[in-house]
């Protein structure tokens, strides 16, 4: 099955901007969002079983009106099928070479460029891994928030988040139910992840990805848009990012709510 590319594309300025970002960033991670009209044939057509699939339960912390999320900080925890609990502390967007040597030498933290049709933003993560009880725990209010975020979480929460605003002041915006698969489709050679996200009111979002070095960047753009251009799938949609519609639809509901 076949279909014409006409995915939006960067401009000649945002190429400047996003080789210059590469260069400095750990690793690049290619997107794209299937419209939701054309999820099921994507779906067909890259014969993606959900029996395949990793169960993930995700909850973000912000401000009813989302002001760290204005800030560009991104707070979150997540429960995963078979595995601990992790969680993270996210700035964006970044410039790498710009950010503290010392930061940029811990083992938790690293450097991404986000990269989807017509657009691309660079940022910083600080993980950590929790026992697979903590996040279930802190949700239901029995271990306070800021026990879900490590020492150097803490302190790079502090030094980006408004002042006066802390980890255990925030509310929690979740949870979101994730179903993950990993495949290599024959004719890539690579692995591509796909994640449908289950949101409340029964819409849902479907993102292929796939991770790689800065160095082929955009040699693996070229094979996995024609890979997926050759499978039929609508690289033509509005983009939207996972984390935002979570936001915004749970920020909503608490402003409701209050």
């Amino acid at each position: 099955m076949t279909s014409t590319d006409t995915s939006p594309r960067l401009t000649d300025e945002q190429l400047v901007e996003v080789l210059a970002l590469t260069k400095d960033a750990d690793s690049v991670e290619l997107k794209v969002t299937v419209p939701e009209r054309e999820q099921r044939s994507a779906m067909t057509a890259l014969e993606l079983d959900p029996l395949d699939g990793q169960i993930r339960q995700v909850f973000f912390f912000d401000t009813p009106d989302l002001v760290l999320n204005g800030h560009g900080v991104v707070v979150r925890a997540r429960r995963i099928q078979g595995k601990g609990d992790d969680s993270v502390v996210k700035l964006r967007p970044v410039v790498p070479h710009e950010l503290p040597a010392e930061l940029r030498a811990s083992p938790s933290f690293g450097v991404e460029v986000d990269a989807m049709p017509g657009g691309f933003v660079c940022s910083g993560s600080m993980k950590g891994v929790l026992e697979a009880t903590h996040v279930k725990e802190a949700v239901a209010g029995d271990r306070p928030l800021r026990k879900l975020f490590s020492k150097e979480q803490r302190a790079f929460f502090a030094a980006h988040a408004p002042d006066g605003l802390a980890l255990d002041g925030l509310s929690i915006l979740g949870p979101i139910f994730v179903l993950k698969v990993k495949f290599s489709p024959a004719g890539l050679g690579r692995k591509i992840v796909a994640e449908v996200w289950l949101y409340p009111d029964d819409s849902r979002l479907l993102e292929l990805s796939t991770k790689c070095a800065p160095s082929e960047a955009f040699q693996v753009a070229a094979e996995t848009r024609a890979f997926l251009t050759e499978q039929g799938v609508d690289l033509a949609g509005e983009q939207e990012t996972k984390t935002r519609r979570a936001l915004e639809f749970f920020s909503e509901r608490l402003r409701a709510a209050g």
